[in-house]
């Protein structure tokens, strides 16, 4: 997949807005060739600046890949904004974005990925803080009007694996995950819910369902058929069969909280 041509497809798909223009600073001048890349006669594309592309007519492989390439590219966004939410990048984290491209995305989108983070990094460097911050919320705020609920749901997913590959996640990049669901129009109770995936205890099967251990049984059972049809693998499928096997592993680990929850109340 080469940068040119999902780049070409992420303008394609979603308004340019605050992610375009950040994709604009991040590419510097492959952003102005693929503007003319995508509007061609063939797709009678035309941009104004504000409301992004208009009057085309997307094939069904065009819209799959516009939102895969969206998917990726917010991806890559949010993940340089929570990588460096403690003050640091750390290797573990950046190993966890490269892995996830490789799986979801393909080699080649390691290279480019890599890279396009690198200059994240650099143009949070260079306007600081607060405003790569309110550059991010300005995306979220896109990605949310662009994303359904499941595919930003996925999304999120991702990013509380980037904060975990250290081992640790401090509050800072709690906090930050945080930020991003809000931004993102879900619910903070969404990030306690995954932080909690992956683990064997009991406490951490609880918060995955986002039920106390006081709760009733028919409590219990009520917030596990809501997370399931909330997390079901089926709803990300236009995103690709790896993005749709990421959420069945996300989904087969509710399940096993669930399951640790049906033992020890002997149901």
């Amino acid at each position: 997949m080469a940068l040119g041509r999902w780049i070409g497809g992420f303008l394609g798909w979603m308004t340019a807005g605050p992610l375009g223009a950040l994709a604009g600073i991040v590419l510097g001048g492959l952003f102005d060739s693929m503007m003319d890349a995508v509007n061609t006669p063939e797709t009678q594309g035309t941009f104004d600046g504000q409301s992004g592309y208009q009057s085309q007519t997307y094939s069904s492989q065009q819209v799959y890949q516009g939102q895969r390439n969206s998917f990726l590219f917010s991806m890559l966004v949010l993940s340089s904004y929570i990588i460096k939410a403690d003050g640091k990048v750390m290797h573990s984290e950046m190993e966890m974005v490269r892995q996830m491209l490789r799986q979801n995305f393909g080699e080649q989108a390691v290279v480019e990925g890599n890279d396009i983070l690198k200059k994240l990094f650099e143009q949070q460097k260079r306007v600081g803080t607060v405003s790569f911050k309110n550059t991010v919320e300005d995306c979220c705020r896109q990605i949310a009007r662009h994303m359904n609920a499941s595919q930003r749901l996925q999304l999120l997913n991702f990013l509380v694996m980037v904060a975990q590959a250290d081992g640790r996640v401090p509050q800072s990049e709690i906090a930050a995950l945080k930020e991003c669901a809000l931004w993102l129009r879900m619910s903070s109770d969404d990030i306690d819910s995954m932080l909690g995936l992956g683990k064997n205890d009991l406490e951490s099967a609880y918060r995955v369902l986002g039920v106390s251990p006081n709760a009733s049984d028919d409590e219990v059972k009520k917030a596990y058929r809501k997370l399931a049809l909330k997390h079901h693998p089926d709803k990300v499928a236009a995103l690709g069969d790896d993005i749709r096997r990421a959420a069945e592993k996300k989904f087969q680990e509710i399940n096993d909280a669930k399951d640790r929850i049906w033992k020890a109340r002997g149901l």
